[in-house]
């Protein structure tokens, strides 16, 4: 099983990144990887149970489902159910703290999964740099534009 776990700092407060991060359908206006996305039946974005339908830039489909949400904690918990890359039992957390020296936000994102055998260097660099590395640097940008970046 594969282990990652990064973290950065934001520097801005924690409510206007959690904005941003809570929006399970949301990713396509910030992360440089999703081209488009869309929940399914219509769910509502913060509805637990609810799976999003996205595609990557290269055209690729994956579909993943919002497993748990919390205001209160800043944090959610969602899982692949299809990826044409083989990420298996793919379970990822992301969780938000106040860091209120500076009024920032430390932010942890993780996930364990399955590959198949031989390949656990190559899938866990490709999630550490083009999903986690390349979404904190697309926030970091997003979230000091007001926005507007993508």
């Amino acid at each position: 099983m594969v282990k990652i776990s990064m973290s950065t700092i934001i520097e801005a407060p924690v409510e206007p990144v959690w904005a941003v991060l809570r929006d399970f359908n949301g990713h396509d206006r910030w992360h440089p990887a999703v081209a488009d996305s869309a929940m399914e039946r219509g769910a509502p974005t913060d509805k637990v149970g609810g799976v999003r339908r996205f595609h990557l830039a290269d055209g690729s489909e994956l579909r993943e489902q919002l497993l748990t949400l919390s205001d209160i904690d800043m944090a959610f918990t969602y899982c692949l159910l299809d990826t044409p890359v083989p990420l298996f039992n793919y379970v990822a957390h992301v969780r938000l703290f106040p860091v209120t020296d500076g009024d920032l936000t430390f932010w942890q994102w993780e996930s364990r999964f399955d590959t198949p055998a031989g390949r656990e260097a190559e899938l866990k660099r490709m999630v550490s740099e083009e999903i986690y590395g390349a979404g904190m640097t697309a926030i970091r940008a997003h979230i000091a534009s007001g926005g507007s970046e993508h």
